[in-house]
């Protein structure tokens, strides 16, 4: 559905965009989109960056940060920034409500839209894409668009560098999922060529918590991990009261859920936490396990097979149970 000739016209000149990404931004979706930003502002286009919320402090210190602009802060600016798009890139997200409050404005605007995302079964919004299931990170599909598609590789700078190895790195928790090709590792080994400091990047991400944060995380393993060895499941559920105690911030609940899956044998992992707008989800699985089915099926979500979100508006208990009584139906994939 990308017919690059069109988009390398429209790119000629110097055109007024805004690039986006969903609510809630993670490495790869800051990433992916300061990405491009640094790579459009070379060539003298009037990029804004626009969020549909905050994002974790640990993502703070990327070349662009401070032009980014906040949706939920900043909305007749925002909108107004949408209103006179000629272009908007829609980053990392494939359906208009994973933008929360700024669906309506995108969605009115005329401006030409194009979607650069791998997630499965994009929403029909969209007049350009460039979408690949297969790529471990929208990132990684931004540094092939640059690249490859518009061959500007030349144009990968150290910011643009920067900010795509996070998103690559992040996405694929450190280059340990199974979509991290012999190609990942080449475009990262690209990226550092072009100035990305790898050792300092995973610094600044991940070595980088609060105190509470930390404690945090104590918390959640000793006190809310619930192992339910006939399923081979794991599951930490928190309260709003717990997020309110240990002063939780953006961010803060990020990779808990990878800690219950570390345990041995276990082939799904649920973190459930209970938030002032519902309880969100976060399901992480091993292998073939469709982590995704749950989240669309059952929880109003969706996501890849083994990184998957929902959400639903009864109480945390009922949905902690809720989640327990769907693994029988999925109890042989669960223990094979």
């Amino acid at each position: 559905m990308l017919d690059i000739a069109s988009v390398a016209r429209l790119l000629e000149q110097p055109r007024k965009i805004v690039i986006t990404t969903h609510h809630k931004p993670d490495g790869d979706a800051l990433g992916s989109s300061l990405g491009l930003y640094n790579y459009l502002i070379q060539q003298g286009h009037h990029a804004k960056v626009v969020v549909p919320s905050d994002y974790p402090d640990f993502l703070s210190w990327m070349p662009g940060n401070e032009e980014v602009i906040i949706y939920t802060e900043n909305v007749a600016i925002s909108d107004t920034l949408i209103a006179e798009a000629e272009m908007i890139f829609c980053l990392d997200f494939n359906a208009l409500s994973r933008i929360n409050a700024m669906t309506d404005s995108v969605r009115a605007s005329q401006a030409v839209k194009l979607m650069i995302d791998h997630h499965l079964e994009p929403e029909d919004f969209d007049d350009f894409r460039y979408w690949d299931i297969n790529a471990c990170a929208t990132a990684q599909l931004v540094y092939t668009f640059i690249a490859d598609a518009l061959n500007n590789k030349a144009l990968i700078n150290k910011d643009v560098a920067t900010c795509l190895y996070t998103g690559i790195m992040t996405d694929s928790a450190s280059f340990r999922l199974p979509k991290t090709t012999a190609e990942v590792h080449l475009i990262a080994a690209e990226l550092i060529n072009a100035g990305a400091v790898n050792w300092r990047i995973h610094e600044l991400v991940y070595n980088s918590s609060t105190e509470n944060r930390l404690r945090f995380l104590g918390h959640c393993l000793s006190s809310k991990l619930e192992v339910l060895y006939e399923y081979n499941t794991a599951i930490v559920s928190v309260t709003k009261a717990e997020l309110e105690q240990y002063d939780v911030q953006t961010g803060d609940t990020e990779g808990i859920v990878n800690f219950a899956l570390s345990i041995v044998n276990i082939k799904l992992a649920a973190f459930i936490v209970e938030r002032t707008d519902g309880i969100k989800l976060s399901l992480r699985s091993k292998g073939e396990f469709p982590a995704n089915e749950i989240c669309k099926k059952y929880f109003s979500g969706g996501g890849h097979r083994n990184a998957a979100g929902g959400r639903s508006d009864k109480a945390l208990d009922e949905v902690v149970q809720e989640l327990k009584d769907i693994l029988p139906n999925y109890k042989k994939l669960l223990i094979q």
